[in-house]
């Protein structure tokens, strides 16, 4: 058993900097949180919004919150000069956690895009296809399929021997990451991955595409340009939310497969745009995309400065 520490890795070169690095990553973690619980807050306190497609949007934001919360203490630990180490123990559960939540985020956009699916081409059985207790069980089964199948790779990760230099590619832990500084016989853990990403990321782009494609055929055999017009509507914010989570993760691959020459500062920035971007892109979109998050929005902030201006005028004026 082997229970050194990792170093993690900023922007190397530019340690000098990290102050002035520090604040825009901080107002990225702060916009992001806020942004994600205003979006549950909306949800839960407007009736309105209890509804199957606002249900998948909270799960969405649960997990993105839950993303951000689980890379914060490092990233910005590194740029505030907190901490430059991190455990094995703690590497591995940081690890699960971010590719659980990885795989999460990936099953919540299928969903979602099942959702627009009825929503657009059975409208009629909606409500009686989506039941409560259906979302439920899906919700639950979106979180065994993400977090149960990859315990067994992670889990292995303890009874690695470590003897590379334990160095870690980004101020966060990836499974990959600790694989290539294993000296152990690492094919389960490799085979099992690569069979993982086939079967959840791979996969769920295919249904997605072929959700859509039948969503593209239902919609464009509307006679009324007006109901065909609302329709694509109801998918823009989705199709918003599938972009922002998978062209980062495209990018990030051809960065490790074909960038190699690059500067390592490339790298350690592809790595957070893939954990940052999609959690911070995500409330924004769906604030200004959907008509219903929004005016929840503008309700709640205006309730909050009418509180604001009642409580100032409250005040004891001076004789």
């Amino acid at each position: 058993m082997n229970f050194s520490s990792f170093l993690l890795t900023g922007f190397s070169g530019l340690e000098q900097h990290y102050p002035w690095l520090s604040i825009p990553f901080s107002c990225i973690y702060a916009v992001m949180l806020l942004g994600n619980c205003l979006v549950l807050h909306v949800i839960r306190t407007e009736p309105s919004l209890h509804e199957p497609m606002f249900y998948f949007l909270a799960m969405l934001a649960v997990t993105d919150l839950c993303m951000g919360l689980s890379t914060v203490h490092t990233v910005l630990g590194v740029l505030w000069g907190l901490m430059q180490e991190i455990s094995l123990d703690a590497c591995i559960a940081q690890s699960y956690f971010i590719h659980g939540l990885s795989c999460m985020e990936s099953s919540v956009l299928l969903t979602m895009a099942f959702d627009r699916y009825i929503a657009i081409c059975n409208p009629l059985r909606y409500s009686s296809i989506l039941t409560n207790s259906r979302i439920i069980k899906i919700g639950l089964t979106i979180l065994g399929r993400s977090f149960f199948f990859i315990i067994s790779p992670i889990i292995r990760l303890k009874g690695f021997y470590y003897c590379r230099p334990h160095i870690l590619s980004h101020s966060f832990c990836l499974h990959q990451d600790l694989l290539h500084l294993a000296c152990s016989d690492i094919r389960f853990n490799s085979y099992y991955a690569l069979m993982l990403v086939i079967c959840t990321s791979l996969l769920d782009t295919v249904l997605i595409f072929f959700s859509y494609v039948l969503i593209l055929k239902s919609v464009l055999a509307i006679a009324s340009q007006e109901e065909r017009h609302k329709s694509f509507q109801t998918c823009i914010s989705h199709i918003c939310a599938i972009l922002v989570f998978y062209v980062p993760i495209v990018s990030l691959t051809m960065v490790h497969r074909f960038g190699k020459h690059l500067s390592p500062v490339v790298h350690v920035l592809m790595g957070d745009i893939y954990i940052l971007f999609p959690p911070l892109m995500n409330p924004i979109i769906y604030s200004v995309k959907t008509q219903q998050i929004r005016k929840g929005m503008l309700r709640l902030f205006s309730l909050e400065n009418q509180t604001l201006r009642f409580s100032r005028n409250k005040k004891p004026q001076p004789n």
